[in-house]
């Protein structure tokens, strides 16, 4: 019988290189972990394919999903919509995939709620100093943006407690190796196990 897979959730403030260690995650060839393909209204940009890149839906589509409860989160960002859709999400954890998802806090938060079985790491940069440093050195924002986002990184932080794991991205193999060792202890838990070998004895029952 498959083992039921986990949704990890990766979250953490703008600036602290969530897509970063994701991207290291998934170069790593012995890693078994499925990236949640997202559903969203913008039109497909050229090489995109609908169902590998984005689930591509109309602005209605996206608003019925919204209304049948068919989203673990979303949020519109320059007037469209983007989510993280339930029945594919599901649908993978059943085939026993390892799910993860990065997204913001704010979003995270909406998954917290609606599949509170997830594991919710949260990433957190070394100091606000240093991720002060890594929004400066992008050179693709104004110096308002940038203390625009450190101050929502400080109240982003402050939410951290409603995560389960604290992940320091300090080096980034270094963060990789702590959200592995974290998603393998998830795989040990007693009550996973246990489940295993209480059907297994059932299924050995005379």
């Amino acid at each position: 019988m498959t083992e039921r897979g986990l949704l990890i959730v990766l979250s953490g403030p703008s600036g602290v290189g969530k897509g970063t260690v994701r991207k290291a995650l998934f170069e790593q060839q012995d890693v078994n972990l499925h990236y949640s393909i997202s559903v969203t209204t913008r039109p497909p940009r050229e090489g995109e394919v609908d169902g590998i890149d984005y689930f591509f839906k109309t602005r209605e589509q996206f608003e019925g999903m919204i209304a049948n409860d068919k989203l673990l989160e979303y949020a519109q960002f320059v007037g469209n919509y983007y989510g993280t859709p339930v029945d594919y999400v599901e649908q993978s954890l059943q085939n026993g995939k390892d799910v993860l998802l990065e997204i913001e806090v704010q979003g995270a938060l909406q998954v917290r709620k609606n599949f509170p079985e997830g594991v919710f790491i949260f990433l957190a940069p070394p100091s606000l100093s240093e991720l002060e440093n890594r929004l400066t050195t992008r050179g693709t924002e104004s110096n308002e943006l940038i203390n625009n986002r450190l101050q929502t990184a400080r109240e982003e932080l402050e939410m951290m407690d409603a995560y389960d794991y604290v992940v320091e991205n300090d080096v980034v193999e270094y963060a990789c190796a702590r959200i592995r060792s974290i998603i393998e202890a998830e795989h040990l838990k007693q009550s996973r196990i246990a489940e295993r070998y209480k059907k297994m004895l059932e299924g050995n029952k005379c």
